[in-house]
């Protein structure tokens, strides 16, 4: 089905723009919300008239998004992560990082729009991370990771503990994506316990 967008709805379009979706999606979701209208030729016309407002809008929007292209590339980011002597993290710096890092800075951005250097970096160094903002325009975004030492009665007491932690964390991964214990948490968040088997009679 045929749908003009009356407003912007995220991770669809913008506002005017003619978006073909599956029915249900529009009779149940888009039309009582109103956040779009059938594509008839007397929408069609509506939305025509409409043109100069709409393309000022988005004259706006381009506007905000070159502002916000230049503040983010005035910043340089710098995360400090734990990490070996060779330099290695420990964990991975991903785009939920840059996120909370910007948000500090006073920047808010949509998460999904920030791409790291092959989806999370792993050693210490200086990189580029491309932030995706309005239409096709993006920013470069200077990211500093810097390497911290792990705590020091840890290192001291046992030189292998950051292997030991890498094991322990890989361990609970695969527990937690077992078929047991995916099962007790399907019943825990349907409120239910699993049953246990009663001891055979002798």
């Amino acid at each position: 089905m045929k749908v003009i967008l009356n407003q912007d709805v995220p991770n669809l379009g913008e506002l005017g723009d003619i978006k073909e979706v599956a029915p249900g999606y529009a009779r149940n979701f888009l039309f009582p919300r109103g956040f779009a209208v059938q594509a008839s030729q007397k929408a069609l016309e509506l939305f025509k008239r409409r043109s100069a407002e709409i393309e000022a809008r988005r004259e706006d929007k381009r506007k905000a998004s070159m502002g916000l292209k230049e503040r983010i590339e005035a910043e340089e980011i710098v995360v400090s992560v734990p990490a070996g002597h060779n330099g290695k993290l420990y964990g991975a710096v991903n785009n939920a990082t840059v996120y909370d890092a910007l948000l500090k800075a006073g920047i808010e951005i949509e998460r999904k729009k920030i791409e790291v250097p092959g989806h999370s970096i792993k050693n210490v160094g200086s990189y580029k991370v491309i932030v995706h903002l309005y239409e096709k325009e993006d920013a470069i975004l200077r990211l500093n990771v810097q390497g911290h030492a792990v705590k020091a009665e840890e290192s001291a007491t046992d030189e292998n503990a950051p292997k030991k932690r890498e094991r322990r964390e890989r361990r609970k991964t695969e527990e937690d994506d077992s078929p047991e214990a995916q099962l007790r948490a399907f019943l825990a968040a349907q409120g239910l316990e699993p049953e246990v088997d009663e001891p055979a009679a002798h």
